[in-house]
């Protein structure tokens, strides 16, 4: 079964790492619909990393490495999903538009195609490596931190 492989490389059921993933969804809706404080978007940007490393390090999982670069494109499919759904709203009815040898070059609606489908490419790649810079984190932090309650199995 896939979520036994899941399980298995991660440490965590997929519903857990959909979870982790989802924890960045509001940073993204706040993203795109208008600017919020400073502090609010240094908690909404820090606190789900924060989290993610705090589960691998009480579950103890085989690789947090592995573990964080799935948990990276669970999350960089949630804020591609919010963005697309949000994307009317946050260009405020003026989305982006091909310039350079592309500028109205291709029908209104394949290049809108483009451009979001690149946005939403864009978004997996950068949840990616935002789950591995984190999951390297966790990986170093794993080698030198104690387990947490050592004398029970995870």
């Amino acid at each position: 079964m896939r979520s036994e492989r899941i399980r298995r490389a991660t440490g965590l059921s997929p519903w857990s790492v959909v979870g982790l993933a989802g924890l960045g969804a509001p940073r993204a809706v706040a993203h795109d619909l208008g600017p919020v404080d400073a502090t609010v978007n240094a908690v909404l940007v820090f606190a789900p990393l924060a989290l993610w490393l705090v589960v691998v390090l009480w579950r103890r999982v085989p690789n947090p490495l592995v573990t964080l670069i799935t948990v990276g494109l669970a999350y960089g499919l949630v804020l591609g999903v919010v963005h697309q759904m949000l994307w009317t709203y946050a260009y405020d009815g003026d989305p982006p538009s091909l310039g350079g040898n592309l500028a109205d070059r291709l029908p209104p609606i394949v290049e809108a195609a483009v451009i979001r489908g690149s946005a939403l490419v864009s978004s997996v790649v950068t949840g990616a490596l935002v789950g591995a810079a984190v999951g390297a984190v966790g990986w170093l932090l794993a080698r030198v931190v104690p387990a947490p309650h050592s004398d029970r199995p995870v």
